[in-house]
């Protein structure tokens, strides 16, 4: 178990403002392995039509919390609701309102694709020819359409991926569940996914909650949640939880790394932090205050560059640790 530090502990979720009515709510949620508590009292809402991106290193609680709204796992304590139904109570009214994409492949590989999405629209009793129409549409969406009568063994990581997908939408659900949609796919295909991804939020209104350790992915989101050691530490929209951390960095070689140091702190009242043969430092706006600073710096610069802050940024200064840094990867 990875123990939060004294920043995570301290810091209050943020309130952000919903987009549409609430379809997610989540109350003091805790679920518990044992003696072991893979997610603390998490509690959030998500709106009608939202993109909500979970976001956390493995072994945070992302997999473990999306398990319980699914109805994969019951909660320990807490409550949870899924398009107004109870995920303890009324569980067959969860799963009847949801898609789902695990992050490992559930797909039947001695199966077409078009049987993998046909046996799924059996079991969710949807009419034959309505059936048959999604299952076109849907295929010719994530560009699998000429593929259909080949069998899934054939198929690539991504090709597999686009599939889950389309066979998540196939029932038409309220609320589509990623967790981790694009593990492990090259970046093209995890760009592609996206771009349907999105495509769909736009076209149907679908609410997409997506669990993801990947920072680009969560900059799709319209607001995440970070979670560390099962507790939420914060929760906003990219931009603001970026603009938290305090700043652009900017990072500069010299011949003397010790004297660019002292003149940035004497004359330009910043912070500087020296490391392998750099210098480095956060003012407010990098681009407005670089001109000025390049030709005003009394020593010879060598190399400057200008960095936005990341959302591993964000993580860095909530927790102590960057994103990547793992965990036990099954909570």
């Amino acid at each position: 178990m990875i123990a939060p530090t004294e920043a995570a502990r301290n810091h209050p979720p943020a309130t952000a403002s919903l987009q549409g009515r609430p379809v997610i709510e989540v109350f003091d949620l805790v679920r518990g392995f044992g003696e072991h508590e893979a997610v603390r009292g998490v509690t959030l809402s998500v709106g009608e039509g939202e993109i909500f991106g979970f976001l956390g290193p493995n072994g945070a609680g992302k997999t473990t919390t999306i398990n319980v709204l699914t109805t994969l796992l019951r909660p320990s304590s807490g409550r949870a609701l899924v398009a107004g139904f109870d995920v303890a109570s009324q569980r067959s009214q969860v799963r009847g309102a949801i898609g789902l994409v695990f992050q490992a492949s559930t797909l039947d590989d001695a199966l077409t694709a078009e049987q993998n999405l046909r046996f799924h629209g059996y079991a969710y009793a949807v009419p034959a020819a309505v059936r048959e129409r999604r299952m076109t549409e849907l295929l010719r969406l994530v560009e699998l359409d000429d593929r259909r009568r080949e069998r899934v063994r054939t198929f690539s990581g991504g090709m597999r991926r686009r599939l889950e997908i389309a066979r998540g939408l196939l029932h038409r659900p309220q609320i589509l569940f990623l967790d981790e949609p694009t593990l492990g796919l090259d970046p093209q295909t995890r760009r592609r996914i996206w771009e349907y991804l999105l495509e769909l939020r736009e076209r149907d209104g679908l609410t997409i909650f997506v669990t993801t350790h990947y920072l680009d992915e969560a900059d799709n989101a319209d607001r995440i949640a970070i979670i560390d050691a099962g507790r939420i530490v914060a929760l906003d929209t990219p931009s603001i939880l970026k603009s938290s951390v305090g700043g652009d960095w900017i990072t500069l070689s010299t011949d003397s790394e010790q004297s660019a140091a002292a003149e940035l702190r004497d004359r330009y009242r910043v912070m500087p932090l020296v490391s392998d043969g750099e210098v480095s430092f956060q003012v407010p706006s990098g681009e407005a205050f670089l001109p000025d600073f390049v030709r005003g710096f009394s020593q010879p610069i060598r190399a400057v560059g200008l960095r936005r802050p990341t959302l591993d940024d964000v993580f860095m200064k909530l927790t102590g640790r960057e994103i990547r840094d793992g965990g036990d990867a099954s909570s």
